[in-house]
């Protein structure tokens, strides 16, 4: 909801300043999708550990993914503060570029409260417990929403600061995230068996390298498809600054009803992991299909809502006549590709309760940048079909995704064995 906000309160000063919103965020995600998935890591193992009543393993879950995932933070920081120098050459038009560096440079320093928030939540995420991360999201939204009032549009006696007044909102915002959730972590009695505090003393390599090697497949499966979706914007981009205004408000809207399976993903990720602690078979088959079969139900009903409202939605975010066309016809594709998007995500989230890690990276090699991007560049550039052409690539794409990751946990799922 934060980008949604953001789009929207952006939007009202120019199609420009939403176009560059639409670069930088993909580049920003492209590279921080991998703190991401490093922080997921610790998600399945701790609903594992929880399933064999190791409470306090739990803890140390936390306290190994802290130091594993704010290692790479120093890494991503550099990688993606690199970018801001790259964007000048990236063919893209000049306004956009004009605002879009200092954009991403200020968007970087939200990365480590970022991650410390990301870790916090998995951890509760993992013994069941998400109501925290829940209620501070929701209380970020609304502080959100009131920087960027005043540094976008300049009130209460600020500069008035554009798009980069929306990136200071939204860093500022990180940080109070970070430490409201750290302190709930750690101040609630409640939770207090599980072991939660700072303790760095006692480093287990072994546990560490468990941690990677979930965290890195997952962080570079996310990869492979935000990178996926970068470069389409960035092919959107070779088309014109209002069909990248358009695109970013299509991918914005998708964006949203993604979050919501990201919800389930995490959700089945949860459950499965449980029961895989406890070594019971039919349990991860109906944690896992139960997942799906409501990720299918409320995609269904986001497709209906996006083809009904195709030509009211893009009005909220800008007033362009081109924009909003551009925009209505997107939103037509992306009503279609919902149940394969809701489908690949939730794949993603119960193979990773097994810990199966790698199949899904492959899987997004192949689905996103064996078909998906060639087949956006041949339809928009070589059959002339523009950005819609673009969105068709996406829409194979993810369909691929979707079926072969559904398929991936049917045949995973039954081969385990309960006297293991």
């Amino acid at each position: 909801m934060m980008g949604v906000v953001d789009s929207i309160m952006v939007g009202k000063i120019g199609y420009a300043p939403l176009a560059a919103a639409s670069l930088v965020n993909g580049l920003f995600f492209l590279v921080l999708v991998i703190g991401i998935g490093m922080s997921w890591a610790s998600t399945p193992l701790i609903a594992i550990a929880k399933g064999e009543n190791k409470e306090a393993e739990c803890g140390k879950i936390l306290n190994h993914s802290l130091v594993a995932n704010l290692s790479t933070s120093i890494l991503i920081f550099a990688a993606i503060y690199s970018l801001s120098f790259l964007i000048p050459y990236m063919n893209q038009p000049k306004e956009v570029a004009l605002q879009a560096v200092p954009y991403l440079k200020v968007l970087t320093y939200s990365i480590f409260p970022f991650v410390i928030f990301q870790c916090y939540r998995q951890f509760l995420e993992g013994i069941s417990l998400p109501n925290f991360p829940m209620i501070i999201a929701v209380a970020a939204n609304f502080l959100n929403a009131f920087l960027n009032w005043v540094f976008i549009y300049g009130n209460l006696g600020a500069e008035k600061m554009g798009l980069y007044g929306a990136g200071l909102a939204t860093t500022i915002t990180r940080y109070v995230m970070a430490a409201a959730l750290f302190l709930s972590v750690i101040y609630y009695k409640k939770i207090s068996n599980y072991k939660p505090a700072l303790n760095f003393k006692n480093i287990d390599n072994h546990l560490l390298k468990k941690l990677f090697r979930i965290g890195l497949p997952s962080g570079f499966q996310y990869f492979l498809e935000i990178g996926c979706f970068s470069f389409a914007t960035i092919m959107v981009g070779w088309i014109g600054s209002k069909q990248q205004a358009a695109h970013q408000i299509a991918l914005n809207l998708a964006s949203l009803t993604y979050m919501v399976m990201l919800g389930i993903s995490a959700a089945g990720t949860i459950r499965v992991g449980h029961a895989l602690g406890k070594k019971n078979v039919d349990e991860i088959r109906l944690a896992g299909f139960t997942a799906i079969g409501l990720s299918l139900a409320l995609m269904f009903l986001f497709a209906v809502i996006m083809l009904l409202f195709k030509n009211i939605l893009p009005t909220f975010y800008n007033n362009n006549p081109e924009v909003v066309s551009y925009a209505s016809a997107l939103l037509i594709i992306a009503g279609m590709f919902q149940l394969f998007d809701g489908l690949q995500a939730t794949g993603v989230g119960i193979l990773r309760g097994l810990t199966d890690v790698k199949v899904p990276m492959y899987t997004s090699l192949f689905s996103y940048w064996v078909i998906a991007i060639p087949v956006a560049f041949l339809l928009a550039f070589i059959f002339k079909l523009g950005v819609l052409g673009v969105w068709i690539g996406l829409l194979l794409g993810l369909a691929s995704v979707g079926i072969i990751l559904f398929v991936r946990f049917n045949i995973k799922s039954r081969e385990i064995n309960p006297a293991d």
